[in-house]
């Protein structure tokens, strides 16, 4: 244990968690199980649905020989996985199941990419970053309502990193549960199933029991096999105060939110 918290310091969740894992399961030989993945693409039998044709075999071969000859050093250091949930920062009622892929870029600050679903077809609809409270306490105060706290995501088990053993999660979410993210979904597949329509949207994360339909956490619960009665019990050694002032803007009963506009171009040539 004290090698692992050695690998896995108090504030960052990310950097040697793959090795720490690794160890920890060579070691003990358990862990919790993940569900498993679809490796079907979209568009063909048993896919998701997805708007436009089939990948033709000009396309296949396209995207194996990228495959092969590119570089993808961006996406490969996104090794860490939580599942969590959103809403629309000015709709409570829309909730989103919101799967991270995240790199850690500095022991303050992680950027990820969001998906509807952990397999191959998954759509991607956001991005979120996420920043250590002595950055968000540095920020200016216009800012500050853009961001929302993890303290109740970590702190309930509804913020989940499936397949990891409960220690090491729990070391990892201790580093998660006073940071802040600034969210934006790009595709809002609640209402646009096939295509990414409209503007990116504020999102923002619950704060308290009975603010989700219990029945969605339960079917989140099932599909990857994680119990949020489990993770909050080991998460009670996680200690947190009240988030900072400034975040969290919609409580207040107002909040920031998109919307479009026609604009003049400037520098038009």
């Amino acid at each position: 244990m004290k090698r692992l918290n050695n690998m896995l310091n108090r504030r960052g969740f990310g950097t040697k968690l793959a090795a720490a894992t690794g160890a920890f399961v060579a070691a003990c030989g358990c862990g919790r199980a993940m569900a498993q993945s679809s490796a079907t693409p979209p568009g063909e039998p048993g896919g998701p649905v997805a708007a436009g044709d089939p990948h033709s075999n000009t396309s296949r071969l396209l995207n194996t020989g990228a495959s092969i000859l590119q570089t993808k050093a961006p996406l490969s250091v996104m090794n860490l996985y939580l599942d969590g949930f959103h809403f629309y920062a000015d709709d409570m009622g829309r909730p989103i199941e919101a799967h991270h892929y995240c790199a850690q870029l500095t022991e303050d600050m992680h950027q990820c990419v969001i998906f509807d679903g952990n397999d191959k077809g998954s759509r991607l609809i956001g991005i979120e970053y996420i920043i250590s409270e002595k950055l968000f306490q540095q920020l200016p105060e216009e800012e500050k309502p853009l961001w929302h706290s993890h303290h109740y995501e970590v702190t309930s088990g509804l913020l989940e990193m499936p397949g990891l053993p409960d220690m090491v999660e729990t070391v990892a979410m201790r580093g998660m549960a006073t940071t802040y993210g600034k969210t934006w979904h790009t595709w809002h597949v609640d209402r646009d199933k096939e295509l990414p329509l409209g503007i990116p949207q504020l999102m923002m994360s619950f704060t308290r029991d009975g603010q989700l339909d219990q029945r969605v956490i339960d079917e989140r619960n099932t599909k990857l096999g994680v119990s949020q009665q489990q993770s909050r019990e080991t998460r009670k050694e996680i200690q947190v105060g009240a988030p900072a002032a400034g975040a969290n803007a919609w409580e207040s009963g107002q909040t920031p939110q998109l919307k479009l506009e026609t604009m003049p171009v400037r520098n038009k040539r």
